[in-house]
């Protein structure tokens, strides 16, 4: 009995989304047009995300050596510094590299080269470069370097100079950024997911009010509330995945003709690939959406014409 009822609210489901045409196509529309927004949301969290990271990559700490400083006592800092949880790497440049470096930066002129001949010596100390896991370890790296005196076996100060404190202001604003934009995105995220709820909500009634008299008639020669919804959220189903399959094919031109732009505007991020990349989290993503929308608005769109 169970399995012709099922047989019969799956066949009905299929007929009222196939005689309902126009009803039917103006509900995928608007669930196509929300679950896009839900797609939007994922492809500009990725490209955020990944634009931070690589923002983040680029705050540093550099410290900066005496030029009378013993590699071997550099060296047993750089080790002590990859032992600390927060730190990501650290980038040892010898007294020569930093020589180096100076001489081939661009805009260098010949002035600055003769300067240093004349010099006789090479000016420039060794230097740590340290990137931490988070921005907001930086201050943790920091505080290591002010609670520890690094002297030579001489006694002589080893550290120079580190330039932290120039950077913790850039350095907080990045750390803040990150926090507001994973909130951010969290909120976007759910606030569509609500707006999508309801739209589809008020599109679905309307295809429920034409159908309101089938319903009474159903209720009155005693069908249950489970019998006369059952056809409605099928078709409901039929829509959230008709409607995610649509936005998944959308998404093909959109992300390949955006791929370029967001490639060139953010290092790494390519739109295409990244939806080629992640297809199966975002299919699972937008077509669960659609059915879960589509499920759930049916359900509570009908309730009000089960009491009879």
């Amino acid at each position: 009995m169970m399995s012709t009822n099922f047989k019969r609210i799956l066949k009905a489901g299929f007929t009222g989304f196939w005689r309902n045409g126009f009803i039917s196509l103006s509900s995928i529309l608007v669930m196509v047009i929300a679950l896009m927004v839900i797609g939007s949301v994922i492809f500009t969290g990725a490209v955020l995300k990944t634009s931070l990271a690589e923002l983040q990559n680029k705050a540093d700490i550099n410290v900066y050596f005496v030029t009378t400083a013993d590699p071997v006592d550099i060296q047993a800092i750089k080790a002590s510094l990859e032992k600390l949880p927060e730190v990501a790497s650290v980038k040892y440049t010898s007294r020569e590299q930093a020589l180096e470096n100076f001489k081939n930066k661009p805009g260098r002129t010949q002035g600055d080269i003769d300067a240093l001949e004349i010099l006789g010596e090479n000016p420039f100390g060794a230097s740590l470069n340290i990137i931490a896991k988070a921005p907001s370890q930086y201050a943790g790296i920091s505080t290591f370097f002010r609670s520890k005196n690094f002297l030579s076996k001489e006694g002589d100060k080893l550290i120079e100079r580190n330039d932290y404190e120039r950077n913790s202001v850039a350095i907080a604003k990045l750390s803040k950024v990150l926090d507001t934009s994973n909130k951010v995105g969290t909120g976007v995220a759910f606030v569509m997911v609500i707006l999508a709820l309801a739209i589809t909500f008020n599109t679905v009634r309307i295809a429920i009010y034409s159908a309101r008299e089938e319903i009474a008639v159903m209720k009155l020669v005693g069908a249950s509330n489970r019998y006369a919804r059952g056809p409605f959220v099928i078709a409901g189903l039929m829509y959230g995945f008709v409607a995610g399959v649509a936005a998944l094919i959308l998404f093909v031109p959109i992300t390949y003709s955006l791929g370029g732009v967001t490639a060139n505007f953010f290092s790494s991020v390519n739109l295409f690939s990244y939806y080629g990349g992640n297809f199966w989290q975002i299919f699972a993503v937008l077509l669960g959406s659609g059915l879960l929308i589509g499920a759930v608005s049916s359900y509570l769109a009908v309730r009000r014409y089960l009491k009879v």
